[in-house]
């Protein structure tokens, strides 16, 4: 063999090497993207939370100029990414909504027992409304049933409704499921479905109730009584439905715990009924309590919009990657110390600026996604997440070729965290993906806070989940890297009882650094999907298992 020979042989065999370790870093996973990392700037995405939670956008509320102002802005800051329209040639997909203002016609209501009567007043005791598109609900009288849970779960071996005629009365509900309190029943202290305030609405209606009244308690909702009488009262927006909300209650709302123990007063009956429901074998009580309900409803039927953008995969064009945060909040509603603008800088602002950043990220990466990258700002979540259920039941991606939904909703501005927290740890395939990429920054994954508090059912990502989509919310932990404690002390005392209030602003108290890192952590879960072939699925013991395989043999 002469020389030149032996020079063309080395150097082809060196080519064939680069070529081949070439390829191999394409589909390396174990190492960070810095040139796609450092395209992710505090700058630009405090900017963009800024801007949408001002009082400018008028708390982002759909059906209001805050939800132009809101999605033609976010339409804006993808076109000027770069990022393709993601519904044909429209960043827009609309949403057909109904927006219901429902309201008591008196200001109290009194309940009438057998040991005397009880009057309650709306907001501070209670709170109604209705989705059944009607000018006038009128009930003359309706009594009352405590049913526990209100809970029909065959596989758990469970039914509040067991030999119970619910029609023409209402029934009395409690938050959460039993295994909040019982460690062998349910999931344990992780909530299911059906500790949900929206399964208890809907199997009401699908036992036929005229109204259901849930017990609120703080822990076991995960949320303080302010939430419920901002939440619930006002305008409400729901989906249009063929019978015009036929098939729901006529009337769903909440009663505050101390208003309920003055209810199992005046039916003579020991509050300690509730201790009872909580164990297997409750039967429903009668409580002999009536009373009457009137609401005045205006109802307008109109169109709210989701936000859709994509960057086009290089290779497998058809299957996607779905990032999720939803726009809007609660608008202008009660004033709290003069100021009534629900800005939503948390919840979630926060979101939607890191879909900007995320997409800038993709656009700066060596090696470009071989499947296609889709960005979503999704409307009416905080309504009950109707922006994603309507594009889960609409869906601009085939279902099948849909390989996750990574869903960011309200990051926190604490500070950066050792840990990375999963909600609904134990159901998808997912949490695999995030812990490959955590242990890339030198942080673990561990489960949620509160997983009673059914935080894996409250997000946008639950909708692409009862479609066999696996799903993942996630943000920081409780592990401050920071060591200095007064500070995080000052920071978490400041940031506290933000949720759902006016004071939900960002200010001098926000700490940046945890929201960029959870921020590059969901655009590396993305990436490395990216560039993948498989489809992850639900873990052996999710409820969704059979669901998602379903899904992938279609």
């Amino acid at each position: 063999m002469n020389k030149i020979t032996l020079l063309i042989l080395f150097f082809s065999s060196m080519a064939f090497l680069s070529c081949q370790n070439a390829q191999q870093a394409v589909h390396d996973t174990t190492t960070l993207d810095s040139i796609a990392l450092e395209a992710i700037q505090e700058n630009t995405y405090k900017e963009a939370v800024s801007k949408l939670s001002s009082d400018d956008f008028l708390g982002r509320k759909p059906f209001t100029k805050g939800d132009t102002l809101t999605v033609n802005y976010i339409r804006e800051q993808f076109k000027n990414l770069g990022l393709k329209p993601g519904n044909g040639d429209s960043y827009f997909q609309e949403v057909p909504l109904v927006e219901i203002t429902s309201k008591p016609t008196s200001p109290s209501i009194t309940l009438t027992g057998n040991k005397g009567d009880l009057t309650i007043n709306y907001l501070e005791d209670f709170v109604i409304g209705t989705k059944r598109l009607q000018e006038h609900i009128t009930i003359p009288s309706t009594e009352l049933v405590f049913a526990g849970f209100g809970i029909v779960a065959p596989e758990y071996g469970w039914n509040d409704y067991d030999g119970l005629d619910v029609k023409g009365k209402t029934v009395v509900v409690m938050a959460s499921d039993p295994g909040r309190y019982d460690k062998n029943l349910f999931k344990a202290d992780t909530m299911t479905y059906y500790g949900r305030w929206t399964y208890k609405y809907e199997e009401a209606g699908r036992q036929g109730a005229t109204g259901i009244l849930i017990i609120h308690e703080t822990a076991a909702a995960s949320y303080g009584w302010n939430v419920v009488r901002t939440g619930w009262s006002g305008p409400q927006l729901d989906m249009v439905t063929e019978n015009n909300g036929a098939s729901n209650v006529e009337f769903e709302g909440w009663i505050s715990n101390e208003t309920a123990k003055n209810l199992f007063q005046i039916a003579g009956i020991d509050a300690k009924v509730m201790e009872e429901a909580k164990k297997p074998g409750f039967k429903a009580v009668p409580l002999q309590v009536t009373m009457a309900v009137s609401l005045k409803n205006n109802f307008r039927k109109s169109k709210s919009n989701n936000v859709i953008a994509k960057i086009e995969g290089s290779k497998r064009t058809d299957e996607t990657i779905i990032y999720t945060a939803h726009w809007d909040h609660l608008g202008v509603g009660e004033a709290v110390d003069g100021d009534s603008i629900y800005n939503g800088a948390v919840d979630n602002a926060a979101g939607v600026a890191a879909l900007f950043e995320i997409a800038k990220a993709f656009n700066a990466a060596k090696v470009k996604p071989e499947r296609t990258i889709v960005f979503m700002a999704l409307t009416a979540e905080e309504e009950g997440l109707l922006g994603s259920a309507y594009y889960a039941s609409n869906p601009i991606y085939p279902i099948n070729k849909t390989v996750a939904n990574l869903n960011m909703d309200a990051f926190s501005p604490l500070g950066a965290t050792k840990d990375v927290s999963v909600v609904g740890l134990g159901q998808t395939e997912l949490e695999d993906y995030v812990r490959q990429s955590a242990a890339k920054f030198g942080r673990f994954v561990k489960g949620e806070g509160n997983p009673s508090s059914g935080g894996f059912y409250r997000s946008d990502h639950f909708n692409f989940v009862k479609k066999g989509v696996p799903g993942l919310f996630m943000g920081s932990g409780d592990q401050l890297i920071s060591t200095d404690t007064t500070l995080n002390t000052k920071r978490k005392e400041a940031l506290s009882g933000r949720y759902h209030n006016v004071t939900d602003e960002i200010d001098e108290n926000w700490d940046f650094e945890g929201i960029l890192a959870d921020i590059r952590l969901f655009f590396d879960i993305g990436y490395t999907l990216s560039l993948e072939k498989t489809f992850p699925g639900f873990k052996a013991n999710s409820e969704f298992k059979e669901l998602g395989e379903k899904r992938l043999s279609k």
